[in-house]
């Protein structure tokens, strides 16, 4: 007797087909499962056996063989516990009805009931570009299936209604589709900029820096505000389009990280400790490659706080996908290429005693142990880095006042202005491209300088011994000004400005 029932793996964000075949014959009593399984799969034969025999089905005693085809590609997790349960029954005339078509996705328990796996909106949306409709998944999972369209999903609880559903003995309705506009009205930020207090010269900076998508540096003492306006970011993004969201919840589904919503409707902003590994910032792992916390941050934030306490291997790690908007992480068992495409803000103490350069506190540090403190960022990190910013402590009277700063939704409005310029500018170019994103060709392009503009960005590139890249992204960030100020040019005054965010640079050169 022989079935073939149609599952999914999971490569990277990408789905794989997988047939579950199975053989029972006459012969010494054994249960063998090939086809290159992990050890989550092979634990899933006596997950099966159980849940079937507490389902009220026969375990068949004869001599059994699954494969899992094709047998070239690592199987990995427990999605495959219930295609394998399905095709035992199915080949042991358990199940009767056809099968064809119908993609099986969930874990068993030991009673028969299903439990969620993680990596199922990817396998959705994989499978639906390959013309496969019908999916049968566990009910925790069903929120998260119920985004995407052109699909007839069933979420079932347990074994039993599986094999209700399939023989006709019972009667399910697919899964509603859910709309994302009505989950995203319903999500607020916990943060402010009507909170920060004082700080003209950092507020204007992060202005610039979202509405551009510019990378941006704080340095001050500790106190003065860097963390609340680096967690003030999300609030003056550009909302995620459904698109957005769809390629944010991929990744936080395979991270076995989505909220009971099911999608990610609000910006990632990711903060991981000083003490991260090189590998859970960018992602790897001895068997499955789970995607790191730059790619947790895509489309979003990552805030790296107290930079220089990072080791210098994992900060130069990020050189990379800071370029490329992606990483490719490459282990014995293959290559896994996740997106990485996020803002990084970072905040640092001047000096290790953190007062170097304030107005109001007493730096005790030698200027050996400032210039070793500082020395930790490397060049061409920094290099990267396009506005950098130095903040120094609140005045009393400034916390204590009445008066209120400027809300975000108020920032918001311009930054979504300035981003509207932008889309219109690159229309011809890749989709969804801002001015942080642009190579030397569209510098060339868009950026026109005349010879004032000229004239001031020598004068920078000298002064502050600045690099080609360095160069570049002046000019970028001065794009974004002008954007900000509704002019098409790239005016003398928009280029000191870009300049001036690169002064801290190079006061550590």
């Amino acid at each position: 007797m022989f079935s073939k029932i149609l599952s999914y793996a999971l490569n990277g964000l990408e789905g794989v087909g997988v047939e579950i075949e199975t053989d029972i014959n006459k012969g010494m009593v054994s249960y063998d499962l090939v086809g290159l399984p992990d050890a989550a799969v092979k634990e899933s034969k006596e997950r099966v056996r159980s849940a079937i025999k507490n389902s009220a089905f026969i375990f068949p005693i004869n001599k059994i063989t699954i494969n899992l085809a094709p047998a070239d590609i690592k199987k990995e997790g427990s999605q495959y516990d219930l295609p394998i349960a399905i095709s035992l029954l199915k080949a042991s005339d358990q199940l009767l009805c056809d099968t064809d078509g119908i993609i099986f996705l969930g874990e068993l328990a030991l009673d028969g009931a299903l439990r969620p796996v993680t990596g199922l909106l990817p396998i959705l949306i994989s499978a639906r570009n390959k013309g496969f409709k019908r999916f049968v998944i566990p009910a925790a999972n069903a929120n998260e299936a119920s985004y995407i369209e052109g699909l007839e999903v069933y979420a079932l609880s347990s074994l039993k209604e599986v094999v209700a559903y399939v023989n006709g003995e019972a009667q399910f309705s697919p899964v509603a589709h859910r709309g994302y506009a009505a989950v995203r009205e319903l999500k607020n930020y916990d943060y402010d900029l009507s909170l920060v207090r004082g700080q003209a010269v950092a507020r204007r900076a992060l202005e610039i820096a979202v509405a551009g998508g510019h990378n941006i540096l704080f340095v001050g003492p500790p106190g003065s505000g860097k963390t609340l306006l680096a967690r003030c970011i999300p609030t003056i993004m550009p909302d995620m389009t459904f698109d957005e969201a769809l390629e944010v919840t991929k990744i936080h589904s395979v991270a076995g990280e989505l909220s009971e919503e099911g999608i990610v409707s609000l910006r990632p902003f990711r903060t991981p400790h000083h003490t991260a590994t090189t590998v859970s910032l960018c992602g790897g792992g001895n068997n499955k490659i789970r995607p790191g916390e730059i790619s947790m941050a895509h489309k979003g934030v990552l805030f790296l706080d107290e930079l220089p306490e990072y080791s210098r291997h994992t900060l130069e790690s990020l050189r990379q996908p800071l370029e490329d908007r992606k990483i490719t992480i490459t282990r014995a068992g293959g290559a896994v290429t996740y997106p990485a495409d996020f803002m990084l803000c970072a905040g640092m103490n001047p000096c290790p005693c953190g007062n170097y350069g304030s107005a109001y506190l007493q730096c005790t540090c030698t200027p050996a142990q400032i210039n070793k403190y500082r020395t930790k960022i490397s060049g061409p990190l920094m290099d990267r880095i396009d506005i950098q910013v130095e903040v120094d402590g609140v005045k009393y009277d400034e916390l204590a006042g009445d008066s209120s700063a400027e809300a975000s939704a108020e920032v918001k409005k311009r930054v979504n202005t300035a981003r509207t310029i932008q889309h219109e500018r690159f229309s011809g170019e890749k989709e969804g491209m801002i001015n942080a994103n642009m190579g030397d060709k569209q510098i060339k392009k868009y950026c026109s300088l005349s010879p004032e503009c000229e004239s001031v960005l020598r004068a920078a590139y000298e002064n502050l011994h600045l690099s080609a890249r360095a160069r570049a992204r002046i000019i970028k960030v001065a794009r974004t000004i002008a954007d900000l100020s509704f002019s098409e040019e790239i005016l003398p005054e928009h280029i000191l400005e870009a300049a001036s965010y690169r002064s801290y640079e190079a006061g550590i050169r």
